[in-house]
C-alpha cells in the first residue's frame, strides 16, 4: 500500500485548468522525482497535497490519499496536525518560512512543541540535533533572527525544521537551489540518510537529472501541468521517450556519453 497516493488530481486558477488529471503514488521509503520545466506544475501539485495552494488556485478534482486518509477532506485543523509532523515540506521560498521578529529557534521549538510532549530541554536538544547534521552553528542559529542569517544559513535551518521530526513524508521543492554545491550535496545526504534510518518516502522536485540519477527510485515528468512520462529513474535516463525529458537529458553534459574525439591513440 502506498503512503501517498495522488488520484486523477486538477488543479484551477478559476479559469482553466492549470493541472490536469494528475495520478502518481509513492511507496515507503521511496525516492520519487518529478521533473519538470519552469511552469510545468510540480510546485502547485506539491502545494495541492498540503493544502497551501494560494487563495485563487483550487483543486477542482481529485483525491490526494496519505495513508488511509484523504487530505483534501480534512478540516484545516486536521491537516495542520499532519503537516510538520507526519508531512514536511521543504519550499523554493525559504524565507517564507520564518516570522522575521522571532528568533529561529523559538519558531522551531513551536513547531515541536505542539506536535510533540517533549520537555523543553528534550525540544532543544533535537532541534540543535538537526543543526548540526546539516553543519549549521547550533546555537547561534537558534539565537539568531531570520534578517541575522545568510540565504544558505536560512534554506537549511528550513531544511533542519523539515527533518527535525522524522516525518513519514518529505516533499523537497528544489530544496537545494539557494546553497552552494557542497552545502547542497551534505543536505541530500541527510535527506538519504534519514529515509534509510526512518524509512520515509521523498517527494522531489527538480529539473536536475543528475540528481534523480544519483537518488531517485522512480520519477514522473510534467509538462503543461500533466504528466507526459513515468517510469524507473534508470529507465528515464537512459532511454527518454518524451520530447521534454530529452531536452532535460540534453541539459546536463555529464550524463552523456563523452564526445568522439577522433584522436586515435
Amino acid at each position: 500500500m502506498p503512503i501517498l497516493s495522488v488520484q486523477h488530481l486538477s488543479i484551477s486558477d478559476q479559469q482553466k485548468d492549470i493541472v490536469k488529471n494528475v495520478s502518481f503514488s509513492i511507496g515507503k521509503g521511496e525516492w520519487f522525482a518529478c521533473l519538470g520545466e519552469s511552469g510545468s506544475g510540480k510546485s502547485l501539485t506539491a502545494s495541492a497535497i498540503v493544502r497551501l495552494l494560494p487563495s485563487h488556485i483550487t483543486v477542482s478534482s481529485g483525491n490526494v490519499v496519505f495513508g488511509e486518509q484523504n487530505l483534501l477532506q480534512l478540516t484545516r485543523k486536521e491537516i495542520q496536525m499532519i503537516r510538520g509532523k507526519e508531512i514536511a515540506c521543504i519550499f523554493q521560498d525559504y524565507q517564507g518560512t520564518f516570522t522575521p521578529f522571532m528568533r529561529i529557534g523559538k519558531q522551531i521549538d513551536e513547531m515541536v512543541k505542539t506536535h510533540t510532549d517533549w520537555s523543553y530541554k528534550q525540544r532543544k536538544d533535537e532541534i540543535l540535533r538537526s543543526f548540526k547534521e546539516i553543519n549549521l552553528p547550533e546555537t547561534r542559529v537558534y539565537e539568531s533572527y531570520p534578517f541575522q542569517l545568510s540565504g544558505g544559513q536560512l534554506q537549511r535551518a528550513a531544511i533542519a525544521q523539515a527533518l527535525v521530526l522524522k516525518p513519514k513524508l518529505i516533499i523537497a521543492d528544489e530544496p537545494t537551489t539557494a546553497l552552494d554545491s557542497i552545502t547542497a550535496a551534505n543536505v541530500l545526504k541527510q535527506l538519504e540518510l534519514l529515509r534509510g534510518k526512518t524509512n520515509c518516502a521523498v517527494f522531489f522536485i527538480t529539473h536536475d537529472l543528475r540528481l534523480v540519477k544519483r537518488y531517485a527510485d522512480r520519477a514522473s515528468v510534467m509538462l503543461n501541468g500533466e504528466i507526459v512520462e513515468s517510469g524507473s529513474a534508470e529507465s528515464l535516463i537512459k532511454h527518454p521517450k518524451h520530447d521534454v525529458t530529452k531536452r532535460l537529458f540534453s541539459a546536463i553534459p555529464s550524463l552523456k556519453k563523452p564526445a568522439e574525439t577522433g584522436v586515435v591513440s
